[in-house]
């Protein structure tokens, strides 16, 4: 057992082959177990909150989504046992496609053995089974976790909401959850890169197209672990208030370059330069 690790949590694990509908009933099993932490390829998911891990479902091999789903990098590996040794959840849900690959991250995160495995034949049907498969061969893969969760993991992915009310049974008004459903933009054409150049041109065309913008001076592109920031230098048009025009402007850049890209935007600072009266 890992070093700092807890014996006192229960396990619980969901197995199933890929593509089977796993992640997408995670959020079920959980709930109806009373469990609060949900380990799923590579991602630990609590309270609707990616709290650590990197998925592997944004590994370009299936071997390194294999190792990423493990918790084979170290750095991964530790920042999971500091949440779970920091939070020390009572019951953990560990999705695997088999026992043995769920037993694996059992043995990698400190965590015992599981107390009861389900397999995906318990908790899904056949008719819901085809249509996770079918989904998968279309690229897209759901996420237990909130669309602006995995947007920050997901950068370059077309993020869709999934909304499911969860009830244990017929009678109770049961809760909203959110799940995600992502997909590699472009997918059919392989993997791809959004130049920064790209996203600054994408961005300068945004806001000089906005009332009140005269010219666009600079635009620069940062891009960090979470998303990307755009700093943006611009000359304003004179007129009544200016600062509406900025916020215009600023929500237009959000929403034209997410659109386009698919990028988590962490951040967009418009800055005025100078006033001109044109």
């Amino acid at each position: 057992m890992a070093k700092g690790s807890s014996s006192n949590v229960e396990v619980y694990a969901l197995i199933g082959p890929s593509g089977t509908g796993k992640s997408h009933h995670a959020s079920l099993v959980a709930y109806q177990n009373d469990i609060d932490v949900i380990i799923d390829d590579g991602l630990v998911i609590a309270g609707g909150k990616i709290v650590a891990g990197k998925s592997a479902k944004r590994e370009a091999t299936r071997v390194a989504a294999v190792k990423r789903a493990l918790f084979i990098d170290q750095e991964q590996k530790a920042a999971a046992l500091h949440f779970l040794e920091t939070a020390k959840p009572p019951r953990v849900l560990v999705l695997g496609t088999s026992d043995r690959m769920a037993m694996r991250i059992c043995q990698e995160l400190g965590l015992p053995a599981p107390t009861r495995i389900f397999t995906i034949e318990e908790v899904s049907t056949p008719m819901q089974i085809r249509r996770a498969r079918r989904l998968r061969q279309e690229g897209k893969h759901v996420v237990p976790a909130p669309t602006m969760e995995v947007r920050r993991t997901f950068g370059g992915y077309m993020v869709d909401p999934l909304r499911l009310i969860l009830r244990r049974t017929a009678r109770e008004p049961g809760v909203l959850v959110e799940k995600s459903v992502v997909r590699p933009t472009y997918s059919s054409l392989g993997r791809f890169t959004i130049d920064d150049v790209a996203v600054a041109a994408i961005a300068a065309r945004a806001i000089r197209d906005q009332p009140g913008i005269a010219r666009v001076r600079r635009v620069a592109v940062d891009n960090g672990p979470n998303g990307i920031r755009l700093d943006i230098d611009v000359v304003l048009r004179y007129g009544p208030r200016l600062d509406v025009a900025l916020h215009k402007a600023q929500r237009a850049v959000y929403d034209i370059v997410e659109y386009m890209t698919a990028l988590n935007i962490v951040a967009i600072n418009i800055e005025a330069r100078r006033i001109v009266f044109e």
